[in-house]
């Protein structure tokens, strides 16, 4: 089967600097600095870091220090966060961040915002976040894009660097909320559907309804995350995918209890199971063919102009692999050169 993934659809990559069960942080940031590097000679888009706090399995949480460390060790792929927390931050200060990066590693830097907070209550609390400052969302993205493009909406305060860095700014997000304000402000807009799929169909149809151009963007543009389990034979891939469930069960049922996989099998059975499922609803599971043919209908079905993979498989070399099976099946290297040339 031929599809749209094969012949011209970018595709990317969310990377959650995931921390396996014998792995230190900086293990996960060794393996993030490899894959980025294979991704670069595969020929991925980007590659995205998201901010999480107090998650021991996600080391992403200084997601702009991630970014510096990774495209260090690179030379041309796109990295950015996918995303920042903004009500964690004051809009000046990630200018400063993504300006320096920018300024670092000219042309490669995105920076993908979102309004959630990343972690829970009591870890919003040791943020000294506000609950409430989620609602100045919209106007602290216009406030950082001011930083960032100029003029500051903030008269006699500039970002240093930041300033004229024009930073390319994408609205994340897993709502209607998020895409109505993508399409108000003409920015592109990710949609979380790796673990919050329910409204990506509604959220696009509405993002590309109400889509304004701006100066950063003529037409809308999607951006769509799915998980990829891609193996050599259908049998591993499921058998990566079951770990990937039963592993679900103890971050978001037992919030970190291990369970044995007998127990995670039963608690799948459950309603807290079921959710569980649900979050991973568009994943694309089996051999590279049957993983390419799933992102041909995923792409066609949403209308995205790029999709964004995230590998779903717990152990570090599957993790891996899948990731270069789906850039071989789907030719990325060879539509990379012709691009290039």
């Amino acid at each position: 089967m031929s599809g749209v993934t094969g012949l011209s659809l970018p595709l990317s990559i969310l990377d959650l600097a995931h921390v396996g069960a014998d792995e230190t942080p900086a293990d996960s940031f060794r393996a993030s600095v490899e894959m980025a590097r294979n991704a670069e000679r595969w020929g991925y888009s980007r590659i995205w870091y998201a901010e999480h706090h107090n998650m021991p399995a996600i080391a992403s949480s200084a997601t702009s220090v991630l970014i510096a460390h990774v495209a260090a060790h690179t030379e041309t792929i796109r990295l950015g966060a996918g995303g920042i927390m903004l009500p964690n931050h004051a809009p000046l200060t990630i200018a400063e961040q993504f300006g320096t990066l920018a300024e670092l590693h000219p042309g490669r830097i995105d920076l993908g915002l979102g309004r959630a907070p990343g972690s829970d209550q009591q870890t919003m609390r040791a943020l000294r976040r506000d609950p409430s400052s989620s609602d100045s969302f919209p106007q602290d993205v216009l406030e950082l894009q001011g930083y960032l493009t100029g003029p500051s909406r903030i008269p006699g305060i500039e970002a240093t660097p930041g300033k004229g860095t024009n930073v390319p700014l994408y609205v994340l997000g897993s709502s209607l909320f998020g895409a109505q304000l993508a399409a108000a402000l003409g920015l592109p807009y990710a949609f979380a559907s790796h673990f919050a799929p329910g409204a990506l169909l509604d959220a696009i149809e509405i993002y590309r309804r109400e889509f304004r151009p701006s100066a950063q963007l003529a037409e809308p543009y999607v951006i769509a995350a799915v998980n990829v389990i891609a193996a050599d034979t259908d049998e591993e891939a499921e058998r990566q995918f079951l770990e990937t469930k039963r592993k679900r069960v103890g971050l978001f049922v037992g919030r970190g209890r291990t369970f044995t996989p007998e127990e995670a099998d039963q608690i799948l059975e459950s309603p807290a199971g079921r959710q569980v499922l649900a979050m991973v609803r568009y994943t694309a599971v089996g051999t590279p063919t049957v993983a390419r043919d799933y992102l041909d209908r995923f792409a066609e079905r949403t209308g995205a102009d790029e999709l964004m993979v995230v590998s779903s498989a717990t152990e570090r070399k599957a993790w891996m692999r899948s990731l270069e099976l789906v850039a071989d099946v789907t030719g990325l290297a060879s539509r990379s050169a012709v691009t290039a040339g």
